[in-house]
């Protein structure tokens, strides 16, 4: 409570303006212009940039185009295409660019290796070394500035991890996963991956979670990390404030999609069931811009003549947002408040630059 006080006392003397909303909820945007399914998303300065993908499930056809995603204007802009066409790819960012890693070209899912670097600042495309192993259904991670390619295959999943680093352009092979596994989601929270779900062998899928150390390049047992409620793949994940947020997918490859959320704490290593997304979808992707989660793509229907979606819906996971320079938007040059609950014994979440503070109410 009186963390609480201190918080309003705060807002009383500070000319902020503040947006509640109500806690768990989603909304509809803005569409992409290209419906697609097995799409990436990245995020560069505030930007989402939706990458690649399929315009239908069976045959699986990869194409190459690139739309920017503003959510402060809710628009999108098409940018310049990737090299080279593919969908089931993965992307991540470092130093500003984005990476597109591996995918398939075409079906019935023939993998590629290819490595292509975007940079939004000049809307241009470097090709960089390929992948050691041609894979799609892969998930990436960055972890000090290099890229953790994992798993991917068909019809059984490998437990192959490679690293990439940008600044010398080469690929080193890791520890293996436990579980091979591919339509996985990977993610990152205090400098550890988290490796979700998946295909472990065609139809079976898996709800284990494996914890990934770079620093040691070892993964945690299968009994550490508690598995997710349901098995599930064709999902994806996103970190907000340390808490992972795993969306939509399937309970089985050839199942019908789901719009369950689910969010993960690694601190008490506990999973927490939220609020649905409007529209169940899998083979879609998600990314966090300042604490909202973009839902974005993917399908409505279930294998084999699933058709892409364009539909992107926003969720807020907090119900206060402070905006303390007043200018409408929540960013960088803000101090964001978040709180998860009023008065009740969940976690309050300290004043701090985004995306997060040192996870201590100090006032």
């Amino acid at each position: 409570m009186k963390n609480i006080i201190s918080i309003v006392l705060i807002l009383a003397f500070c000319s902020v303006s503040v947006s509640l909303a109500a806690n768990n909820t989603w909304v509809s945007k803005a569409d992409m212009s290209t419906a697609r399914l097995y799409l990436s998303t990245s995020v560069v300065n505030g930007k989402i940039y939706a990458i690649g993908g399929a315009s239908r499930a069976q045959p699986a056809v990869g194409i190459s185009t690139v739309e920017e995603y503003d959510p402060t204007t809710d628009t999108w802009t098409t940018k310049t295409d990737m090299p080279t066409p593919r969908w089931g790819l993965s992307t991540s960012v470092v130093n500003g660019n984005i990476y597109a890693i591996g995918g398939a070209e075409g079906h019935p899912g023939s993998p590629s290796k290819a490595v292509e670097e975007y940079d939004p600042a000049t809307d241009t495309w470097t090709t960089k070394s390929p992948m050691p192993t041609a894979r799609w259904g892969l998930s990436s991670s960055v972890v000090n500035g290099k890229i953790y390619a994992i798993g991917g295959g068909i019809p059984a999943g490998y437990k192959v991890v490679e690293e990439y680093d940008p600044e010398t352009d080469t690929w080193t092979s890791k520890a293996s996963m436990k579980i091979g596994r591919y339509a996985l989601s990977t993610c990152v929270v205090n400098g550890k991956i988290y490796a979700i779900g998946g295909v472990t062998f065609f139809p079976s899928t898996t709800s284990r979670v494996e914890e990934y150390d770079p620093e040691i390049d070892q993964w945690s047992s299968l009994t550490k990390v508690a598995s997710m409620p349901t098995a599930r793949t064709y999902f994806s994940t996103t970190v907000v404030n340390g808490l992972i947020y795993a969306i939509g997918g399937s309970l089985t490859p050839d199942g019908a999609p789901v719009s369950a959320v689910y969010e993960y704490d690694p601190e008490t290593d506990i999973w927490t069931t939220k609020d649905d997304m409007l529209t169940a979808r899998m083979v879609l992707s998600t990314s966090n811009v300042n604490g909202k989660i973009y839902a974005i793509g993917g399908s409505k229907a279930a294998f084999p003549h699933n058709p892409a979606s364009a539909a992107v819906e926003e969720y807020e996971p907090y119900p206060l947002i402070v905006d303390f320079n007043g200018d409408g938007i929540v960013n960088a040059d803000d101090l964001c408040l978040m709180l998860d609950h009023w008065l009740t014994d969940e976690l309050l979440y300290d004043i701090a630059p985004q995306p997060f503070g040192d996870g201590i109410v100090d006032i």
